[in-house]
């Protein structure tokens, strides 16, 4: 179901892999556009890409989604949680008869993109990879962000450094509603590691999709000079690094992502 932005819908669920996953689309009425799927990040949930859905869903159906445990997508109980997320994600273009799409992930999210790629690039036009490594397991990557980490410990949460200092300090309102959507999440274990031992060697060798890695210049959880290691074991792939921005370029300067990841998509779609 396609609908102009600013037109109301009940809110659909696609019943996949034993569970419902809570998801909106948006986008052109008339015609066949190219698919956009967002996947969100450990502070999000679907409702966290609404500085991106009425910039792209002019030219294409935009799909958000929340990963089971977030949103209204509810995990059963035991059940393997992150592991199955791009197993869920695979579904749900299933559901929707979307057989392929620009992947567009943000930190947690990025998990879930790439592994989805390195199992079914055939389906993957591109690839935007906000924020994070994918969780690659490259030993290189996976070093420079544990020692960073270790000297940069997480003292206030995931919903307070996710921000930078400057964006709280000017935008209070929106900084709020950060944490406002953060907090409709179901509790989750945060021990759980989310950012480690992904796809690595050839499995990311072998992409043959664009690939872009976009970072804030003040990112607190995957800092720049990681992602440019990280850009390295893709061929091809491209890093633009955002001045005065942290971990959320997509929710502090939501202009200049959505310039950069359109152009970018643009590009892709016409290669």
């Amino acid at each position: 179901m396609f609908f102009k932005w600013g037109v109301a819908a009940d809110m659909p669920k696609a019943s996949v892999n034993g569970i419902d996953i809570d998801y909106q689309e948006y986008g052109p009425e008339d015609g066949n556009p190219e698919a956009i799927i967002f996947a969100h990040g450990a502070g999000g949930n679907l409702l966290s890409w609404f500085q991106q859905i009425p910039y792209f869903s002019i030219n294409y159906r935009c799909v958000t989604f929340s990963h089971r445990g977030f949103g209204h997508s509810y995990d059963i109980g035991d059940g393997p949680g992150m592991k199955a997320f791009s197993g869920d994600l695979e579904a749900l273009m299933d559901f929707l008869n979307i057989e392929k799409a620009h992947l567009v992930a943000q930190s947690m999210g990025g998990r879930t993109a790439l592994v989805f790629a390195v199992i079914n690039s055939n389906r993957v036009l591109s690839l935007t990879l906000a924020d994070t490594t994918g969780a690659m397991g490259e030993e290189d990557v996976e070093m420079a962000l544990s020692e960073w980490r270790e000297k940069h410990p997480d003292t206030r949460g995931i919903g307070f450094r996710a921000l930078s200092d400057d964006f709280r300090r000017r935008k209070p309102e929106m900084s709020n509603l950060y944490l406002q959507i953060s907090r409709t999440n179901p509790t989750r274990d945060a021990s759980v590691p989310i950012l480690f031992a992904g796809p690595k060697g050839d499995e990311l060798s072998n992409l043959d999709m664009p690939v872009l890695f976009i970072v804030g210049e003040d990112d607190l959880l995957t800092p720049p000079h990681v992602l440019n290691l990280a850009s390295k074991h893709i061929p091809g792939a491209s890093l633009i690094c955002v001045p005065g921005c942290g971990h959320s370029v997509y929710f502090e300067k939501p202009d200049v992502f959505n310039f950069e990841v359109g152009r970018f998509i643009s590009v892709a779609s016409s290669s």
